[in-house]
């Protein structure tokens, strides 16, 4: 395993964090448990999860990833060793199970930390993370901004931070975050770091070779500020991993599962996707070890967020770490970009 310093923080972490998100619905505890224990035998120790996993989303499961991961911290007796990420949850009309509001104030902030911090059995959160803006903007399968008329919202940016760095002061959380954020966002949190607001040390966002929207604006804001930078979805659910385009996806799969996950199953994405593939062939690697390895190697990636329902996938996954890809791939990959940008944002 490879490791770095997270950004702004005195936190060593593995070049590969540990994604859980199908704990709980698509994994059972047990084999959540055996995972975590195979990913921390290959050196990773660094973790990432969030009070509405899994996936997707339901009032019944609601909670229980961070359940199986603190059980495990109560059997392993190791959380001093690791670093814990997790979420609060922003605005949702899919999501008022959760709570109600849905919003960043001072009460709610309250009430997911404690209710995450019992779950997961510890006293502390190394990295908390806003899920998604309170405002509305494009993420989620959104590719461009459109003026929404009858928001309401205001700039909060200085009172949410607020709230946050008096958690960080009683020592219930270490350090804060960003996740599915614009370059807009990521600027008005360093705008209020420079008036004297805590630091948001990193952005968590979806980013693979079918998503390369945050390198036109955002990865510039990664390198004049130091941000760390987590891309999310690094395999586009399993679709970088060429299984939907051979047929060798079972039916549990998470796409033929959740019809719902649909942003890279587009004519353009699918398109894109089977030359990416034919690259990989071509230079004989695995398509999940191109994809990953083409994250790991740009300079404003801190580490990528990897995942799988079993250990032969998190496996694979792990082994990219190794993977260097050469000029030559790289330039192929660029010119295949070049023809099909972004197809699934």
């Amino acid at each position: 395993m490879k490791y770095t310093i997270f950004p702004n923080t005195d936190l060593k972490i593995s070049k590969l964090c540990l994604g859980t998100m199908t704990w709980g619905q698509q994994n059972t505890e047990a084999e959540a448990h055996e995972q975590l224990d195979f990913a921390i035998e290959k050196g990773i120790n660094f973790i990432d999860c969030a009070e509405m996993y899994p996936v997707p989303a339901n009032q019944n499961t609601q909670g229980r990833t961070e359940t199986y991961i603190g059980n495990w911290f109560a059997k392993k007796k190791n959380r001093e060793d690791l670093v814990l990420a997790t979420k609060i949850a922003g605005p949702s009309r899919s999501m008022d199970h959760i709570r109600q509001p849905l919003d960043f104030s001072k009460k709610s902030l309250e009430d997911a930390i404690n209710k995450s911090l019992t779950r997961l059995q510890t006293d502390y959160i190394d990295l908390y993370q806003l899920h998604w803006p309170e405002r509305s903007t494009n993420y989620f399968g959104q590719r461009d901004y459109t003026r929404n008329e009858a928001e309401n919202w205001e700039d909060n940016f200085s009172e949410v931070l607020q709230h946050l760095e008096g958690f960080v002061k009683a020592g219930k959380i270490r350090h804060i975050g960003l996740s599915n954020e614009t370059p807009f966002g990521a600027m008005r949190c360093m705008e209020e770091a420079r008036k004297g607001k805590l630091k948001m040390v990193s952005i968590q966002n979806p980013y693979n070779l079918l998503n390369r929207k945050d390198e036109i604006g955002l990865s510039e804001i990664l390198h004049r500020e130091n941000i760390g930078y987590l891309p999310y979805s690094p395999l586009g659910f399993g679709t970088l991993t060429g299984k939907y385009l051979n047929g060798k996806a079972d039916e549990n799969s998470r796409l033929n599962q959740f019809r719902q996950y649909n942003r890279y199953s587009n004519k353009s994405a699918i398109e894109a996707t089977e030359k990416y593939f034919e690259i990989a062939k071509k230079h004989n690697l695995t398509f999940t070890h191109l994809a990953l390895a083409f994250i790991l190697q740009k300079k404003f990636v801190t580490a990528p967020i990897i995942g799988g329902t079993s250990i032969v996938q998190l496996s694979e996954n792990i082994e990219s770490i190794d993977v260097v890809l050469s000029k030559e791939i790289l330039k192929e990959i660029d010119e295949i970009h070049n023809q099909i940008p972004n197809p699934a944002p």
